[in-house]
């Protein structure tokens, strides 16, 4: 890969797509003479990854390295005035490769301690500024590719000058940004790239299709635009690159419906209930006219997308607590036991199911009114199917305890906001098994996660959603599989 760097702006442009894509374990070797541009492209990625332009990063010419505790910890190394290369054992640098990302000027001094995986950058003068080399695995150089098309997305969107930020990473493959340009407001760029089939798992469908998990961004351009067409905060999409998965979407707000230590406030989670109380009221839409030549059709939560989220127990879960592989016989019998359990939802009310309705995508817009004080966001999943999923989603939130009382109190502010009419105890059996189903799925999900994808910081959560399970499964539309949990031991 070669770029063209015109000036020391392009040089901290760069800087900034580097930063964004910049993981553990990533080593950048900075070539070139003295005065190429290696320690002002260092420290516009340092800057990014702290996002502080501000941040004074002074050379380590003299101390050799220099740490940064940021995003990604980063450690800096010049080794122009190095003695040896032995003596990189003493500066940590083995620690510093492992633990974190290394940016080193003069690492050819390094000799044979610099890692094979290395990305190399060769700076040089090209009489028109200076040009880029860049060698490296191909894994960062389709990362690194990939953030130059955002860069040139945001340029044919109009914010030429903007700076970009790392904002957050979620469980899935998409990634967000905050995009700030002088004289305009915060946006929040999706970068979503298409998700690929995994491997045939039944009927010659992967796991995804079954599921009915969108696999680019027009499920969630689509879903927008009905919220807001029917009064909902959803936000706007004011650029959008169907084919790549970029998206520029309206930043909607900051804060959440948990306070400042991370508990739940009451007083936000009854608005939410009885914002879904307005949206099953609705009627909604399947085909969703989205661009020229772009339609969604809403897939149906139907028992086979439900069914395979709760085989996740069998799949990850129950090995996870036992320590060996579910038998034949086990999975069988989840099967049939939850099948049970679906055929008292062939009743339910049905609506649209955003499928994610809980705090880390329901923001809080206190200075607004009705309604409109709960944004939401991250409705690409969106499925039409048992009203009560939502209910469930929100008043046992996956992701902070919520305690009986103040379940009780969403579900009364839910029923309360429903009116006369509403079938109450058709409700309560169907909040029961989407209660249970739903943790059930997450139960596996977070294993999976953990020993698949290497992310252990869900394992955490594993108690509050054993804790929701046991408050459900109680009810007797589940007591075939209140049976089988209680046999197999996962509760």
């Amino acid at each position: 890969m070669r770029l063209h760097l015109a000036d020391e702006t392009a040089t901290n442009r760069l800087g900034e797509d580097i930063a964004i894509i910049l993981a553990a374990g990533d080593v950048l070797a900075l070539h070139g003479d003295l005065g190429m541009g290696k320690s002002t492209l260092a420290r516009a990625i340092i800057r990014a990854i702290a996002n502080d332009p501000a941040l004074e990063v002074p050379s380590p010419t003299f101390t050799l390295v220099q740490a940064y505790a940021t995003r990604v910890p980063v450690q800096h190394f010049d080794l122009y005035r190095l003695g040896s290369p032995e003596e990189l054992e003493e500066l940590g640098f083995d620690e510093a490769i492992r633990d974190g990302a290394a940016l080193i000027e003069w690492p050819e001094r390094a000799e044979d301690y610099m890692p094979q995986d290395a990305v190399h950058f060769h700076l040089e003068e090209d009489g028109a500024g200076r040009t880029v080399s860049i060698l490296g695995p191909a894994a960062f150089l389709d990362r690194l590719a990939r953030s130059l098309a955002i860069r040139a997305f945001l340029d044919e969107a109009g914010y030429q000058s903007a700076r970009r930020a790392f904002l957050v990473g979620d469980a899935s493959a998409r990634a967000y940004e905050s995009i700030d340009q002088e004289g305009r407001d915060t946006i929040i760029l999706m970068n979503s790239p298409r998700r690929p089939d995994g491997p045939p798992i039944r009927d010659g469908l992967p796991y995804s299709r079954i599921a009915h998990l969108a696999e680019d961004v027009i499920p969630f351009v689509a879903i927008a635009k009905v919220l807001r067409e029917e009064g909902f905060a959803a936000p706007q999409i004011p650029a959008v690159d169907f084919d790549r998965g970029f998206m520029l979407v309206e930043h909607l707000g900051s804060e959440g419906v948990l306070d400042a230590e991370g508990t739940p406030i009451a007083e936000r989670y009854i608005a939410s209930a009885q914002l879904l109380a307005r949206m099953h009221q609705r009627n909604w839409p399947t085909t969703i006219p989205v661009a020229e030549g772009i339609v969604h059709e809403i897939p149906s939560y139907d028992r086979r997308a439900l069914g395979i989220e709760t085989e996740l127990v069998t799949d990850w879960y129950l090995p996870h607590i036992v320590g060996r592989q579910a038998t034949e016989a086990e999975r069988e019998e989840l099967t049939a036991s939850w099948n049970t359990a679906f055929d008292a939802l062939e009743t339910a009310e049905k609506s649209i199911v955003l499928r994610d309705y809980h705090s880390p995508n329901l923001i809080w817009r206190g200075d607004l009114e009705g309604h409109d004080r709960v944004g939401l966001i991250d409705f690409q999943d969106a499925v039409i199917g048992p009203s009560a999923y939502d209910v469930a989603s929100l008043a046992q939130d996956a992701r902070v305890t919520i305690s009986p009382e103040l379940e009780a109190q969403v579900l009364d502010a839910y029923v309360r906001a429903r009116g006369e009419g509403f079938d109450r105890a058709g409700f309560k059996a169907a909040y029961a098994i989407m209660a249970a189903q739903r943790n059930s799925k997450i139960l596996g999900i977070f294993v999976r996660l953990n020993v698949r994808d290497g992310k252990p910081g869900y394992m955490q959560h594993l108690p509050r959603i054993r804790d929701y399970v046991s408050r459900s499964i109680h009810h007797p539309a589940l007591a075939e599989v209140r049976k089988f949990y209680e046999k197999a031991g996962i509760l």
